[in-house]
């Protein structure tokens, strides 16, 4: 039976470039892909970080039964969704995957899968560090969205408090200040199965 290693983690904390890695040095994972409604970031790729997709055809899903779970955020450019939905890209049976999430959707996935097939993959990083990444990373768009990356910074403080990570269970912790030991701490969680 396989497991799903779920990435969590405030916004900037490097989940991405950790699940980048993660996928580019441990082949056998399989990637599990979300959906949104927000628009692409320069870079991006359809069906490589997300499946862009509009409100009509998640409305459809919803309709179906296939979402798992569904957060809807009130940026400041408007309603943005992002989801997983059952739709055939995990097998339990087949294999390991690598999911990356907020915390809610993380509990969400344990509720569906149960919590004996997930492992919290919790990354951290200082504040300060965080913010400067985030700058860093929003001056690299066309159409820069402070705003926003601000509503973001300042949601993360309610979205991942103490309280909430107790609650849901989540004890271990990866610090991603120097990435290659982060990742060498993730790599052999993984091999091992366990936390």
């Amino acid at each position: 039976m396989g497991k799903i290693y779920y990435i969590i983690g405030k916004s900037s904390s490097g989940k991405d470039t950790i699940f980048k890695e993660l996928l580019s040095r441990i082949p056998e994972l399989k990637q599990v892909v979300p959906y949104t409604t927000r628009p692409r970031r320069e870079g991006e790729k359809d069906g490589v970080e997300y499946f862009f997709t509009d409100e009509k055809r998640t409305e459809e899903l919803e309709r179906a039964g296939r979402i798992i779970e569904l957060r809807a955020y009130d940026t400041a450019c408007g309603v943005w969704k992002y989801f997983t939905a059952d739709d055939g890209q995990i097998d339990l049976e087949t294999g390991n995957y690598l999911m990356i999430g907020t915390l809610e959707s993380y509990e969400k996935m344990v509720q569906y899968y149960g919590a004996e097939n997930i492992l919290p993959l919790y990354i951290e990083v200082e504040d300060g560090e965080r913010l400067s990444r985030a700058l860093a990373r929003e001056r690299q768009q066309a159409q820069p969205k402070y705003k926003e990356l601000c509503r973001r910074f300042l949601a993360d403080e309610e979205d991942f408090s103490e309280e909430k990570l107790r609650r849901l269970g989540i004890q271990r912790r990866f610090r991603n200040e120097d990435k290659e030991h982060c990742l060498e701490e993730i790599t052999e969680v993984i091999y091992n199965g366990k936390l």
